[in-house]
């Protein structure tokens, strides 16, 4: 389905951090084209101002994971968490294509003033949660860091059902979950995809296999679906599963090894292209509670622009290579 051309220029319309992925995605523009957006991305709109927010000592909003003072303030008692500390803004730069080279000496300024809240870990050694070391892996090869020895971590940690789990670390389960699995095989993808490293391909093809065997949606037990959380789409989502974000990594795995898409993936196509309105659009849902810097899409309820870039271009590559 070609999309309208109404919607496109809707799309076009955007950040530069979005529009070069539209012009990459989308209508397949020469590289010297979206190339020139990307670069914008260091000087133009959000990309600029997360930069203008960094801390001298590297970090954002004083922390790792969580703003310097957030515990024991009025703000931990409320729902969810801030958006806004070093992991989180990293990982923002990071997708919207920000130049590492803009960031020069972020990666060594970390090494030495970052801490994780857990046990005072130094940062780009990770620590034991899946989701915060999948993040880290995918932003120190970014930066430059050195992130082997937390590259290794991965292997070591899989769960027997093939996948990863978050609270598996401290004794609470011994299964594996969509959403620490879907964040565990992003991190790994982006780390060879940057490094050019292939030792974590095997256990990132295993925990594939997972999501795979469970095409994306459904209890491995019962067949049931695994909850209403795949279904329910929104940006950023952060760390949040959903069949639209895994359906984008199996699209960038695609990309990356050449593969054709799983046939297992159909249901979970199905949820995306049901989701689409009839103009072409996909409607932003509920967003995850917490402080942001600044909103950087629609507002619940309402036509999304990277919700739209995504799906559409999950839908282009999977009727492309039927």
């Amino acid at each position: 389905m070609a999309i309208d051309p109404r919607v496109l220029d809707w799309l076009f319309d955007s950040d530069p951090a979005l529009r070069w992925q539209v012009e990459r995605d989308l209508t397949s523009a020469p590289a010297e084209i979206w190339q020139a957006t990307c670069a914008r991305v260091a000087t133009d709109g959000h990309g600029a101002e997360l930069l203008s927010r960094q801390d001298a000592d590297g970090q954002w909003a004083g922390g790792a994971y969580f703003p310097a003072g957030f515990f024991g303030s009025p703000e931990a008692e409320q729902p969810g968490q801030p958006w806004t500390a070093t992991t989180w803004t990293l990982k923002d730069l990071r997708d919207w294509g920000r130049d590492a080279e803009t960031l020069a000496g972020t990666a060594e300024k970390l090494a030495m003033n970052s801490r994780w809240e857990y046990d005072d870990l130094p940062y780009w050694g990770g620590e034991v949660d899946v989701c915060i070391n999948a993040c880290t892996l995918a932003t120190g090869a970014w930066l430059g860091a050195d992130v082997t020895r937390l590259a290794a971590w991965f292997p070591a940690h899989r769960l027997a059902d093939g996948g990863w789990n978050c609270e598996a670390e401290e004794g609470n389960s011994t299964r594996s979950s969509f959403h620490s699995t879907l964040n565990a095989l992003r991190g790994m993808l982006a780390y060879e995809r940057i490094t050019g490293d292939p030792s974590l391909r095997e256990a990132r093809h295993g925990g594939e296999e997972y999501l795979l065997e469970r095409r994306l949606l459904y209890r491995a037990t019962t067949g049931e679906p695994v909850g209403d959380f795949a279904t329910r789409f929104v940006y950023p989502n952060r760390h949040r599963y959903s069949a639209l974000v895994a359906l984008d990594h199996f699209r960038d795995v695609a990309l990356l090894d050449g593969t054709p898409p799983d046939a297992r993936l159909a249901d979970a196509v199905e949820v995306v292209r049901a989701a689409r309105r009839p103009d072409g659009t996909w409607l932003q849902g509920a967003p995850l509670a917490g402080r942001t810097w600044f909103d950087v899409d629609a507002p619940e309820g309402e036509p999304s622009k990277w919700l739209t870039l995504i799906g559409t271009r999950v839908l282009d590559w999977w009727t492309a290579s039927r």
